[in-house]
């Protein structure tokens, strides 16, 4: 697994984009088209803010999913999951698709329609962050790394609904709901090439275990060590209880 530390969290970000518009152009050049899953989160602001100002990529050939959504909020509040990549990702794109979850009155429905719409073609690029807790998406633990669901709904663990507070996206723990559709474990690890976006100190406990514990559902982001083509984007902050904190990439011209 390739670990960047940058000096900020804004040259983290840079540093992602810039890898990931290069992967993007290169499988442009090889195929018809690009699918891609994306975390939405304020972890990942920086690296998608970055990412739209990357040059020469025929957006109108990339397909955007993304990984997670709120079960119970209002089809236009703005946490959901689905309007935040819009605000800040896809509305300043011409993509060529993108493909919300929305829970609607069926959220098991909406489970196996969206599984079906990831299984209509490889995945070629998944760009994740990692929560407080160490979870995927809203894998949160102890989760099953080789679940035979692929799209599912999960009930949120209070380190997980404490987080997004913590992140600003909620007021108060009471305003976060307790039930969410996600992605799996295997579903996002199913993904050709993973991009993962950690900055800030208080994912520093979860960047370590990740980095350190061994590999099971107690911490799953420690599944990112089993992909043969993940690359893991650190600052100071999330690196500094790791055995990466003294290692800072040179990302300067």
């Amino acid at each position: 697994m390739n670990v960047h530390v940058a000096r900020s969290r804004m040259e983290l970000g840079t540093t992602a984009a810039s890898h990931i518009a290069s992967a993007l152009r290169a499988r442009l050049r090889e195929q018809a088209g690009v699918r891609m899953i994306l975390a939405a989160a304020p972890s990942q602001a920086e690296m998608l803010a970055a990412l739209i100002q990357e040059p020469e990529i025929d957006w109108p050939r990339v397909e955007i999913f993304h990984m997670d959504e709120y079960i119970g909020l209002q089809a236009d509040s703005p946490q959901r999951f689905a309007l935040w990549l819009r605000r800040t990702f896809t509305n300043h794109l011409p993509l060529g698709r993108f493909e919300p979850i929305d829970p609607g009155e069926s959220p098991q429905e909406t489970c196996k329609q969206y599984a079906k719409l990831l299984a209509e073609a490889p995945i070629d690029l998944v760009l994740l962050g990692v929560g407080t807790n160490g979870h995927l998406a809203f894998n949160d633990p102890p989760a099953n790394l080789e679940d035979p669901e692929s799209v599912k709904i999960v009930t949120l663990d209070h380190l997980c609904r404490e987080q997004q507070v913590l992140d600003g996206c909620f007021a108060a723990l009471e305003d976060v709901p307790r039930q969410a559709i996600t992605l799996t474990v295997p579903t996002l690890l199913a993904g050709h090439e993973l991009f993962c976006c950690v900055p800030g100190q208080l994912k520093s406990a979860a960047v370590q275990a990740m980095l350190e514990s061994p590999v099971s559902g107690n911490c799953p982001a420690t599944a990112l060590r089993t992909h043969p083509r993940c690359t893991i984007y650190l600052d100071r902050d999330s690196s500094s209880k790791s055995q990466y904190h003294a290692i800072v990439n040179d990302h300067r011209p």
